[in-house]
This record gives structure tokens, sequence and C-alpha cells, in this order.
């Protein structure tokens, strides 16, 4: 590396995670170079506004002389594997680290860390509103809020916004502690594992390896919170020097017994009737962001109360509309079978729209998990903790329409949908009086829509829209 390299970072990516790098790197008085395949004009903006060189798209020989220019990469979260950005600086021996990476070598408060396949975002809100309703000055920052770099380094006293926080709670995501070398949270929190982004790593070996970083660098001062039931957290959890606490329906330091969210030691620590919602995901959940808090100091009073006080985060089986005697739930956010999986046991009877661009995942593991269900004596739970819905039929959309039909037919009837107002049609010609609809795409949003949210708001319109019809 030469001399004039010291002190200068690229960073890849320009959009709000880069963003927040350079303005961080920028006020410790570093030269930051960025790089952006397809930047925004308010990317285009900030960067002319924070004095940052950035380079739309360079090629090869451009891409070797900036990584060659710098200490070390700094990469935002989803890029690809296969940017050139990480040849260029393998071929160079040039570090690439992560936002959170850099947040914490720059200086955090004492991190508490969630990660997980399914619900990072609710419990990383309820673990914020635990603390704070037990009194703590909390931020919750990285994918459900603010970037984590934003909360790094000594404070100016003359900035405008709240004080630093004595506590952060960080939602992070495998992308992220992918490129982790020295992160420690004080608290680290695993919730489960399931197939996911196999389009971004290698399999579901290096997806879970990635994962488990979130501990890698715990010493016996901190906490490890890991997920009873699942095999794979729990080897990793054991694996780990840090102190172990762990959560689960039937097994764990804190699960279900009967009515009561229970904790060894603690006895009853909240009651399912606490709850808003009473799936079984929200158990979990629940107890997830119990033991979490808990670990950083929480009264159990503090989190009892932030329980009844939670409503469910949009887009996760949010009912948005009834019709005919039938219910429409958005459950857009579920992007993975995994997902959709645990929102199935929910409900009585369904009518389930899926399909999207598929992330490389199995979809046919939703129609599995049906059938086993299925085979299961009434009055047994299988690993979610409650039977799956009965299926009443599946409307398929976008470009996963024709591998969810081979997943389905002929068990059970598929119509595909050429639009997401089809969609909800041919769900409400489907179902009867009783059903759910259930909007749970298993799938990434990327082909019709710019984000799941984008997705979910366009099925509540589809739903308002279905009175208008009877009238054709």
């Amino acid at each position: 590396m030469s001399g004039s390299a010291r002190g200068r970072r690229l960073v890849a990516g320009f959009a709000r995670t880069g963003v927040a790098v350079a303005r961080a790197l920028g006020r410790l008085g570093e030269e930051v170079l960025a790089i952006d395949d397809a930047p925004s004009p308010d990317a285009l903006a900030q960067a002319d506004r924070l004095g940052v060189e950035l380079v739309v798209a360079p090629g090869p020989e451009r891409l070797a002389q900036l990584v060659g220019a710098v200490e070390e990469v700094v990469v935002s979260p989803g890029l690809s594997p296969a940017h050139p950005v990480f040849a260029a600086a393998r071929s160079r021996g040039v570090p690439v680290i992560s936002e959170v990476e850099l947040a914490f070598r720059l200086g955090l408060p004492p991190l508490v860390a969630i990660t997980g396949t399914n619900g990072k975002t609710t419990v990383t809100s309820l673990v914020a509103a635990m603390l704070a309703r037990s009194g703590r000055a909390v931020s919750a920052a990285g994918n459900i809020g603010r970037p984590l770099v934003d909360l790094a380094g000594e404070p100016d006293p003359a900035a405008p916004g709240p004080p630093r926080p004595e506590l952060v709670v960080a939602e992070v995501s495998s992308f992220q502690l992918a490129f982790c070398e020295r992160f420690r949270p004080t608290v680290g929190t695993w919730l489960n594992l399931a197939e996911d982004h196999l389009d971004w790593h290698r399999d579901l070996d290096d997806y879970a390896a990635a994962k488990a970083r979130i501990w890698a660098r715990q010493g016996p001062d901190d906490v490890a919170v890991a997920n009873a039931e699942d095999a794979v957290v729990l080897e990793h959890a054991r694996a780990a020097r840090s102190r172990l606490v762990t959560f689960g329906l039937a097994q764990g330091d804190y699960r279900v017994d009967g009515e009561l969210l229970v904790a060894a030691g603690k006895g009853v620590v909240a009651s399912r009737a606490d709850l808003f919602r009473d799936l079984p995901h929200d158990r979990a959940n629940a107890l997830a962001a119990i033991a979490t808090a808990v670990a950083c100091g929480a009264s159990l009073d503090a989190c009892r109360r932030a329980l009844s006080e939670h409503r469910p985060l949009r887009h996760r089986v949010e009912l948005v509309g009834r019709h005919a005697g039938v219910e429409y739930f958005d459950d857009s956010k579920a992007t993975t079978p995994s997902a959709v999986i645990a929102a199935l046991a929910g409900f009585g009877s369904v009518v389930l729209i899926a399909g999207g661009r598929n992330k490389g995942l199995d979809l046919g593991a939703i129609a599995e998990a049906l059938r086993a269900s299925t085979r299961r004596p009434e009055g047994t739970a299988g690993k979610s903790g409650a039977r799956l819905a009965k299926l009443r039929g599946v409307v398929a959309i976008g470009e996963s329409a024709e591998a969810l039909a081979s997943a389905f037919s002929p068990e059970w009837p598929v119509v595909a949908a050429p639009s997401m107002s089809d969609a909800v049609e041919a769900a409400a010609r489907l179902a009867q009086p009783g059903d759910a609809v259930l909007l749970s795409p298993g799938c990434a949003s990327f082909d019709w829509y710019s984000s799941y949210e984008e997705r979910g708001d366009d099925f509540a319109r589809a739903v308002k829209a279905l009175p208008a019809l009877e009238g054709r």
C-alpha cells in the first residue's frame, strides 16, 4: 500500500448507508472516494456537498486505480458479491469492511445487535421500547433506522438532534456481519436461520457463518441470546465464549408455558394476553425481545408494558380489509419460504397469494410444510408451535409463478395472475366466507415493485377496490 493511501477510504455503493459513511469519515477529516454504478440525483448532490469524489460505474482500470489509492474499502449492505470491487480489493490486498464494522471501530455506546432470517425489525423495535420503558436513553439503528455509523465517534455537542444514547439497539444483516472483524456487541441476539439470500451467499453454511460473526468477538462478560429450537443457531451459540441465554416456544430459558411466557429462575415474565397479536411467531419474537432486554438491564414490568403497547409493523400479517366474509392480510415483508410458513401457522383456512423474484430459495418448502402439517394428527404441533392453515388455493404472481404452480399443483388449485389487481380478484373468487386471503410472497418484490412496501400498498389498494367489482 502506498503512503498516499493512508487515511483514505473507498465507499462502495453511495446510497443512504454510503452517504452516512462518507459523512462520518468527513467529520474525522479523512478523504473519501466513492463509487456507485447508478447513483440517484440525491446521491450526486450529497457527494458534491460532502466533497466526495464519486465515480460512476468505473471500468476495470479506473476501479483498480481507485482501490489501489485507499487503505480500506467500506461496502454498503447488499452490494452484489459479484461486483468487481471485491476482486479488485482481493488482488491488491486491500481490506473490505462493512459500515457496522466501521461504526464499531470509530466508537459506539454499549451495543445490542440483533440478527436472524425473520423477525429482526420487530424484535429490535421491541427491545428498544423495553429499554426505553426501563428509563434507558436508547436509540434503534442499523437496518431499522439511522445507519449505525451516524452514532459513532465522539458526539459534537453543538450538533442539532437528540443527545448521545446510553445504549444502541441495532438490526444487523448477514451482508454487514460478513465483513466484520472486530465488531463486538455487549448483547448479540440470533433469532433463527432459514434459507435466504442464497443469491448472495455461496450456500446455507456460508450464510450461517456470516450470521455467527455476531458472537465471534464476544467474551465472558458479553451475552449471546439464541433460539433454543434452531439447531444451527444453538450449535454456533455453544461455540461462543459469551454467556448463553436461550429462548423458544417450548424450550429455552425463556419459553411458553400454556398461556404464560416464563423464564427460568424468574417465573412468569408476561402473559400471552399481553400481546397485541398472539401468533406463534409473535410469541417467539416476544420471548427473544424479553431475553435480550433483560440481559441489558430492563425490568420485567417494563417488558410487559412494552409488549402491551407494541403494534405489529406494517406489511407483517397486517389486516387491510374485509369483504364478503373474507379477511385480507398484507404480509408483503415475508420474502422467504420460512416467513410464509410462519404466517400460515396463524390461520384456519387461507387463500395464499405468493410469488415475485425468487432469491435462490426452495419455494417448494412451503408446500412440503403444508403437507407435513396435514399428516400430523389433530391437536399436535410442529416446530412452528401450531398446525398450518388449510390451504384453499394459491394465486401465483411475478417471475416465480411457474415455479409455484409446479410446487403446489395438482394438490391445490393454482391461478396465475398478471397483476396485483388480478391476483386479489382471483383470490376473492377462490375464498369462502371465514377464509383469509394472505399476501405472503416468499419472494423479493423487485420484478414488479421497487420495495415490499410498495407491493403491500398495491395489495391494500386492490382489496379496497373489491366492492366496486360487484357492479361490473
